[in-house]
């Protein structure tokens, strides 16, 4: 019982008037708290997720971690601090502590394992299968992997002569707006896989994926070595928060 109270605290965020507990809300888990998380649960089980909103799927994943305190508020403040559901299940513990300093770690356990299931399972759809026949799954799997990281991540998809993807790799970690990137470590590593073309990718932790003016000087750089010795640079994609630049319909590249 003693982690059940620490969890009724430690995962109430700052008092804000829109997160109040709605009224005749028993916080405390009384009768009325306990049927709405049983009439969730069943209209869960037999309708299927389509016919519950997002924070509702949210309210679910966290009534287990905090079995006795109203969890709609704190949902909903996940899902607007985010921007949507995805991006709660995929964020860096480190940017939920940021963001909701009294989540208890076994909350943010709760959230952040559903996303990693999620982006795990992705990645596999995509790996050793022709990037275009996966292109979108491909983006989902950035914008879950990098778009809410706190500094800016350079990763590299080596593809084969069939432009199937055969490796996912993060290159280089960087600060809050820039990531040393070296051409030749980039070519080095494409010619001890084999690969035949190479898709850039690196995010943004400001949101905006608008190209810098250093990132379209970087990836000439790279496109020139990688030309000379036969490899293609596919696209250099920038994530932001819930969007992406490509530098190929950009004609950047």
């Amino acid at each position: 019982m003693q982690n059940c109270r620490e969890d009724r605290v430690n995962d109430t965020e700052p008092a804000r008037i829109d997160d109040a507990p709605a009224a005749g809300t028993l916080e405390g888990g009384g009768p009325g708290h306990l049927g709405h998380r049983d009439r969730l649960r069943t209209r869960f089980l037999t309708a299927g997720a389509d016919a519950l909103q997002d924070y509702e799927l949210l309210e679910l994943l966290l009534f287990a971690a905090l079995p006795r305190r109203d969890v709609k508020p704190l949902a909903k403040s996940l899902l607007r601090a985010f921007g949507g559901l995805w991006g709660v299940l995929t964020a860096p513990p480190e940017s939920l502590r940021r963001q909701f300093p009294k989540l208890s770690d076994g909350t943010i356990a709760a959230l952040t394992v559903v996303g990693a299931a999620a982006l795990r399972m992705t990645r596999q759809q995509i790996m050793d299968r022709p990037v275009l026949s996966t292109w979108q799954r491909l983006l989902d799997y950035c914008q879950g992997s990098m778009a809410h990281l706190p500094t800016e991540q350079f990763r590299l998809l080596f593809l084969d002569r069939k432009n199937v993807l055969i490796a996912d790799e993060v290159q280089q970690r960087g600060t809050v707006d820039h990531t040393p990137v070296y051409p030749r470590e980039v070519i080095k590593r494409a010619l001890e896989l084999g690969a035949s073309a190479i898709i850039l990718v690196h995010n943004h932790p400001s949101g905006d994926p608008t190209p810098s003016r250093a990132d379209i000087e970087m990836t000439k750089e790279i496109a020139r070595a990688a030309a000379a010795l036969g490899l293609q640079i596919h696209d250099h994609l920038v994530i932001g928060k819930g969007k992406h630049s490509s530098f190929k319909a950009m004609g950047l590249l």
